[in-house]
């Protein structure tokens, strides 16, 4: 097969990237978590303490390279997954890719990284925006509740205590923030299928979304 493109877009604490990263590993695909790229640019605007504000400080994009290989992000050619899920890259990864300069730069990217491969790409414009062919689009979702409390559980591994209210309370204003601002919203393309995650575990939907690859890809084959 030439190209299957998958777009898994939903909000924060959907699944995307764990379910994203399982489905890859299953069919021996490419996955590229389109959310840690966009915390890779984050990182680099804190670290070198950069104006978050001002959509002119991005200009160091055109010298900066963000790579996603092997479910790592490299800056630079460094690992930096663990560090781009840091609380203060959380609490600014939302205004950071809300900028169009921002968002143009990493499009390239991601169509680039697409192009001529069996891919699933996972992020909040992925089947809107940055995949609108893709052979299969998803729209995973969950309740709020559902989500903070897998993103606590996180926290627990990692041996970081976090209150769980005021993760229920970030992850709803991270929801308003990523669905109102003006380029390339979280919002479900009209074609992508719906998955609620809330009562399924991580296998069932892995499952149910490989069960649609291989429906589509007969489709594709005229069977």
């Amino acid at each position: 097969m030439k190209e299957f493109h998958v777009a898994i877009d939903g909000p924060a604490g959907s699944g995307k990237s764990t379910i994203s990263s399982q489905i890859a590993q299953k069919l021996g695909w490419i996955h590229v978590d389109t959310g840690a790229m966009y915390r890779a640019v984050t990182l680099y605007a804190l670290e070198n303490q950069v104006n978050l504000n001002n959509e002119d400080s991005y200009q160091f994009l055109d010298n900066v390279k963000i790579d996603y290989q092997d479910d790592k992000i490299l800056l630079n050619g460094k690992d930096v997954s663990r560090e781009i899920r840091s609380e203060e890259v959380t609490n600014n990864v939302s205004l950071v890719s809300s900028f169009p300069y921002v968002r143009e730069k990493m499009v390239f990217i991601q169509q680039k990284a697409a192009k001529g491969k069996n891919i699933i790409m996972d992020g909040r414009d992925i089947g809107t925006v940055v995949l609108p062919n893709a052979k299969l689009k998803i729209f995973l979702t969950a309740n709020v509740e559902e989500r903070a409390k897998r993103r606590y559980n996180e926290q627990l591994i990692k041996g970081v205590t976090v209150d769980f209210e005021e993760l229920v309370n970030d992850i709803a204003i991270r929801d308003k923030k990523d669905s109102t601002r003006k380029e390339s919203p979280l919002k479900k393309a009209v074609d992508a299928c719906v998955i609620d995650t809330t009562y399924l575990t991580i296998e069932q939907v892995v499952d149910k979304i490989i069960n649609l690859i291989e429906k589509k890809e007969n489709e594709q084959d005229g069977y």
